[in-house]
C-alpha cells in the first residue's frame, strides 16, 4: 500500500479516537468527582505500535494516540450539605477496598453512603440466639461505602465503621509519587501501576460535606474538538490526494 494512503487512514482512525476521548469529557460536564482526560500521542516516527489485528504499524507513518491520561486537577467543590459526601482540597485520593476480589481502587469522588456488612463476633464477646436457640456467631455492622460494594479505608487502612450517620468520618487521603498513566478501572475509579509507586498518605485535606466538580473546562473541550475535526478532514483530503495520484500513476502505463 502506497505510503500516503497508510499515513492518512492512520491520522483518521486516530482523529476519531481523540474525537471519543474528548466526546467522553464532555459527557461528564456536570458528573461529580470525574476527572477529564487527556489524549497522548506519539510519534510512529520513532516507535512501533500495534495496529488493527495485532498489525505493526510501521515507522514514519503518522502519529498515533497511546493513551489518554487523567487530569487529577480539581475545579469547585460546592457544598452539599450531605454527611456522606466529603471532597479533597489538593492532592490525593480516597482509597476503596472491594471484598469481593480483595482490590484496592483509588477515586477522588467521594459521595459515599452507608452500607451493611457481616462480620465474626470478636473474642469474648456474647452471641445473640436466633427464633431456634442457635447462636449467632455474625453481627451486622455499617461501614462507610461507594455504594456499589466497595468500602472506604482511613488513613490506618482500616474500614470506617459508622455509629453517627450525621457525624464526619476518619476519612483517609492517599497518594503517589507520580500519578501519570493509572489505570482507569472503572467510570471514576483507578489502580496504580508500576511506574506510580508505593502508596503513600497524601497531603490533600479532608472537606466535610462538599464534592468536588467535574473538572471538565468545556470551552477547552471544544476547541479541541474542532482542531479533531479539521485534522480529520486534513486526512480524509490526503487520502483523497493519493488516489487521484495512484489513479493517474495507473492510467499512465
Amino acid at each position: 500500500m502506497n505510503m500516503s494512503f497508510y499515513t492518512a487512514a492512520v491520522g483518521a482512525e486516530q482523529q476519531q479516537t481523540h474525537l471519543d476521548v474528548l466526546g467522553n469529557n464532555i459527557a461528564n460536564l456536570n458528573n461529580t468527582g470525574f476527572c477529564a482526560k487527556r489524549p497522548v500521542f506519539t510519534a510512529l516516527m520513532y516507535d512501533f505500535m500495534d495496529g488493527v489485528d495485532g498489525a505493526r504499524l510501521q515507522r514514519g507513518s503518522g502519529a498515533y494516540m497511546s493513551s489518554a491520561d487523567s487530569n487529577f486537577a480539581a475545579q469547585a467543590m460546592p457544598d452539599t450539605g450531605r454527611a456522606q459526601d466529603y471532597a479533597i482540597e489538593g492532592d490525593g485520593f480516597f482509597a476503596l477496598w472491594d471484598p469481593a476480589t480483595e482490590e484496592y481502587s483509588y477515586t477522588r469522588d467521594g459521595s459515599f453512603v452507608v452500607s451493611m456488612f457481616t462480620v465474626p463476633l470478636e473474642e469474648g464477646e456474647e452471641p445473640e440466639l436466633d427464633a431456634d436457640g442457635n447462636e449467632i456467631l455474625e453481627k451486622t455492622v455499617w461501614y462507610l461505602s461507594d455504594g456499589d460494594g466497595r468500602f472506604v479505608l482511613s488513613n490506618e487502612g482500616r474500614l470506617i465503621e459508622v455509629e453517627d450517620q450525621n457525624a464526619q468520618q476518619p476519612v483517609g487521603v492517599f497518594d503517589f509519587v507520580n500519578t501519570n498513566g493509572m489505570q482507569n478501572v472503572g467510570e471514576k475509579r483507578y489502580v496504580p501501576v508500576e511506574k506510580n509507586g508505593e502508596v503513600m498518605l497524601g497531603t490533600g485535606k479532608v472537606l466535610w460535606k462538599h464534592l468536588q466538580a467535574s473538572n471538565v473546562d468545556l470551552a477547552y473541550e471544544l476547541s479541541k474538538v474542532i482542531e479533531a475535526q479539521r485534522s480529520f478532514s486534513y486526512t480524509l483530503k490526503m487520502i483523497q490526494a493519493s488516489d487521484e495520484i495512484e489513479t493517474t500513476v495507473n492510467g499512465l502505463r
